[in-house]
């Protein structure tokens, strides 16, 4: 019977879920990128139900790692082995496939990150999740006014040599912008690939200013599959770009080898706090409580799971984060 570990990455785009084999680090059995759509809870309890309609059983699951931006919220409820954050995942996820990796570009639908690693080990990183124009939701924004499927834009950014610039700082000029260069009559090839690089420059002057990139670099999160904006890097950079097989799925990946970690870091194998994979399909309820224990007064998050209160979070004293 296989055996596996169960990797979730819940963000406010894609839920993604991966199983991986207990005897092989390398292999996933399953890679899943779900639309998340505001709702994480709806996003899994999709993404578990496609498992458990494949043959997949709860006993086959040996831990459950889970990261992303809902990664307490979903930890909680499904019994999670492993909650860390999209740093560590993505790192974790990195070295697994390029042992030798030095550097981590990952831009995914709402934020971008960038991972400095020196011999298997994070040395400095950053994030963005204030500015929409370094993410993905950037380019699906741009997509959609050029009447553009998102899958096609990268396409579309390759079939020109000769860009035009786009102000990229900021989603509202570069919207302005585009409408300007689309009046002087810009072709929509070169106004996507003018966007690609636009965003590659709010990325390096937002989340890689300061860092030493080096090589290998990887290239992962949503957006790698977007290959104007691989090619805007290179040119940007003069380094090639290494897109790694499950570029999309690596916070997956890597929550479940923290699993693996978790449960396996001492002699003898813990057994796993997961619910199981039928947890998703109990009556879950979220509702806002408001916490009178101190003079905080904090808003709190409470999750009931079939009458059960299971957990309660958003506090600024630490009391629930237990």
């Amino acid at each position: 019977m296989n055996q596996y570990y169960v990797g979730v990455d819940v963000g406010s785009v894609s839920t993604n879920i991966v199983l991986l084999d207990n005897k092989d680090n390398q292999k996933l059995s399953e890679a899943l990128y779900l639309r998340t759509k505001g709702q994480p809870m709806e996003s899994l309890r999709e993404g578990f139900k496609i498992l458990q309609d494949k043959g997949y059983c709860s006993e086959d699951i040996l831990g459950v790692g889970v990261t992303g931006s809902a990664r307490v919220l979903i930890g909680h409820i499904i019994g999670a082995d492993s909650i860390k954050n999209e740093i560590t995942a993505h790192a974790v996820a990195a070295i697994n496939r390029y042992p030798q990796v030095k550097t981590v570009i990952e831009i995914g639908g709402q934020d971008s990150k960038m991972i400095i690693l020196r011999e298997g080990v994070v040395v400095d990183f950053a994030m963005n999740t204030i500015c929409a124009a370094g993410t993905g939701s950037f380019l699906d924004q741009q997509a959609f006014r050029l009447n553009i499927p998102i899958e096609e834009f990268g396409e579309f950014a390759l079939r020109t040599v000769e860009p035009v610039r786009i102000a990229g700082r900021c989603t509202v000029f570069a919207e302005t912008d585009m409408v300007h260069k689309q009046q002087e009559g810009a072709t929509k090839e070169q106004i996507v690939a003018g966007l690609c690089e636009a965003l590659v420059r709010n990325y390096l002057n937002n989340v890689a200013k300061g860092k030493s990139i080096e090589e290998p670099v990887l290239f992962q999160g949503g957006v790698a599959f977007n290959q104007g904006i691989k090619t805007a890097f290179e040119k940007e950079l003069g380094v090639q770009l290494v897109i790694p097989e499950h570029f999309n799925v690596m916070g997956a990946l890597g929550s479940a080898i923290l699993a693996k970690e978790a449960i396996q870091e001492t002699k003898k194998p813990k057994p796993t706090l997961f619910k199981g994979l039928e947890i998703m399909q109990r009556n879950h309820l979220l509702k806002r409580v408001e916490c009178r224990d101190c003079s905080n007064t904090c808003e709190l998050t409470e999750v009931t799971v079939s009458g059960e209160i299971v957990a309660k979070w958003g506090d600024r004293c630490g009391k629930w984060q237990k």
